[in-house]
């Protein structure tokens, strides 16, 4: 019996939302200012009157745009290094740890930068779908290179991921609205399922 698993990274797997995070643990002082200067920005997302995306791009940009690639890994890695596994729930890493790999495909699927959630999903032997840093010249352009991975997005790009893939089950594993489109995909949809 071949398993596909589909797993939401940020409040599905971790105990909080990693961009913050990384992006204060980058440049904690560059991750102040922006943040002070965004604060009209997130009122206004929380108020449902501005896109998600075009200000999650607004605020990464702020901080890492211009930054090397190398930089960037080399800091990605850090991040991971300091992170892992306090950030992560301990149902989650149990479950993971038991899962058999031979009879079963793992992805991330995540609107997290796939800068970021890369080393995790090295470590945990997952394929990664994330929303895509655009690099031109080995430098962050701060866009993205297609769409931000949530919502239905999450939904297609699996299904372009696993095309070739026969599965007898697929069981997917969100804890936001923005999971819920993968969740209703799935053969069986989990919700907080860790928590």
């Amino acid at each position: 019996m071949k398993k596909l698993y589909c797993f939401d990274f940020d409040g599905t797997l971790t105990h909080k939302d990693t961009m913050f995070l990384y992006l204060k643990f980058y440049n904690s002082s560059k991750f102040n200012q922006q943040f002070i200067k965004h604060i009209p920005l997130f009122i206004l997302l929380k108020l449902n009157l501005l896109d998600a995306e075009k200000i999650k791009k607004s605020f990464i940009s702020a901080i890492l745009k211009g930054e090397s690639k190398l930089k960037i890994e080399a800091k990605s890695q850090e991040f991971f290094d300091k992170f892992y596994p306090d950030i992560f729930r301990e149902n989650a890493l149990e479950f993971i740890k038991n899962i058999d790999y031979s009879k079963t495909d793992c992805y991330i699927v995540t609107a997290s930068l796939d800068i970021w959630v890369k080393p995790f999903a090295e470590k945990f032997g997952m394929k990664l779908l994330a929303t895509r840093a655009e690099f031109k010249n080995d430098v962050f352009t701060g866009n993205f290179v297609g769409k931000n991975c949530n919502g239905l997005e999450k939904v297609n790009r699996i299904k372009e991921a696993t095309a070739d893939g026969r599965y007898d089950k697929t069981i997917a594993f969100g804890d936001t609205s923005g999971d819920q489109q993968i969740l209703d995909w799935a053969n069986e949809g989990q919700f907080k399922f860790f928590h």
